[in-house]
């Protein structure tokens, strides 16, 4: 069974921009335990997928980043996004299964939708969604200095749309969480990291 064999997981998913990838790594070295990022598989996940199994990322390669960015709206961004619409879950899962047992995982990235982990977890608290205020993925986004903007005829708008397609997925999220019963910890521009991280370690009960 899927939930006995991934007792040894923990969960953070979330909003983009949210610091899922940096408190994963600081509980991981504070309590020995290897992390998974699905950010960082994006490209093989996407290798070994195929038209049938993921037809959402084969329609997101064929189009340009105009097509992607900017002459869309943030709605239909939200709703047609590959990763956003669970293509590629099962190649996590695969990867997943792969580790050793042995020592306990954190599997992080925006990829690991509530609806999909639910069903995995052993008990709630092995998983927890960090929800970004839109003006953190805003002071996010500054900070990092994305260059999928750049990249498109028409910067500002692609800008604009990206915030605003993320503000609903983490509103989706949000509303999927609280169905389902599952943790989250809201993060704002007043939070520190060692904040986030506190927080996130007392939802695990570690």
């Amino acid at each position: 069974m899927l939930r006995e064999r991934l007792r040894h997981v923990h969960w953070i998913g979330g909003g983009s921009g949210a610091g899922k990838s940096t408190v994963a790594r600081r509980l991981a070295a504070r309590y020995g335990m290897r992390v998974y990022s699905t950010d960082e598989v994006m490209a093989d996940h996407a290798g070994r997928s195929t038209p049938e199994t993921a037809p959402y990322l084969s329609a997101f390669k064929t189009m340009d980043m105009d097509e992607r960015w900017v002459n869309r709206s943030p709605e239909t961004m939200l709703e047609t996004f590959h990763w956003f619409r669970g293509e590629g879950f099962d190649l996590i899962l695969e990867d997943l299964l792969r580790l050793p047992a042995d020592t306990g995982v954190i599997a992080e990235g925006f990829r690991l939708l509530p609806r999909l982990v639910g069903p995995l977890l052993a008990e709630p608290r092995r998983a927890v969604w960090l929800l970004p205020t839109p003006e953190f993925r805003r002071a996010a986004f500054e900070t990092r200095g994305w260059d999928i903007p750049l990249r498109t005829s028409d910067p500002d708008l692609a800008r604009r749309n990206l915030l605003e397609r993320d503000r609903m997925f983490t509103d989706r999220l949000r509303k999927e969480t609280e169905l389902l019963g599952l943790p989250t910890v809201e993060i704002t521009t007043a939070m520190s990291e060692d904040e986030s991280t506190e927080r996130v370690r007392r939802a695990f009960g570690f």
